[in-house]
């Protein structure tokens, strides 16, 4: 099982990409109604969706990429915890029931990204910025 350590920083650059596309296909919904519209039929996108938008493309991209990750995580999770308890909360206690599964699971996953940094394959890293190469 120590052979495992070694692909740390490759593992955590795999959650970190998948995590940030899967948080990008909530941008695509909003502005350009792909894989399918964010609000049905609701005519233009209220302010605060093209600003939960905006910060989900910006923060996405920074993330997959691996730039800026601690500070782009930081956001992103700061967001999902503003719409968990806007959106979802308010629905029931329960996450399961609210469906608030998915805001809690992201929020958690990027704190973590800025505390792990960007790990392998990341701009960060070849800058000298992600935690790998500090230590080093």
């Amino acid at each position: 099982m120590s052979n495992l350590e070694q692909w740390s920083p490759r593992a955590l650059a795999a959650l970190r990409i998948m995590t940030a596309l899967l948080f990008l296909e909530h941008a695509t919904m909003k502005f350009l109604a792909f894989p399918a519209p964010v609000m049905p039929g609701a005519g233009p996108l209220p302010t605060m969706m093209l600003v939960a938008g905006t910060i989900e493309v910006v923060t996405s991209v920074l993330i997959i990429i691996g730039f800026k990750t601690r500070l782009a995580a930081f956001v992103a999770s700061g967001e999902m915890a503003v719409a968990y308890f806007m959106a979802h909360a308010p629905q029931s206690f329960w996450p399961a029931i609210n469906k608030g599964e998915p805001a809690i699971l992201f929020c958690f996953i990027f704190l973590y990204l800025v505390f792990a940094g960007a790990g392998d394959w990341s701009v960060d890293r070849a800058t000298g910025k992600g935690p790998e190469k500090v230590a080093a």
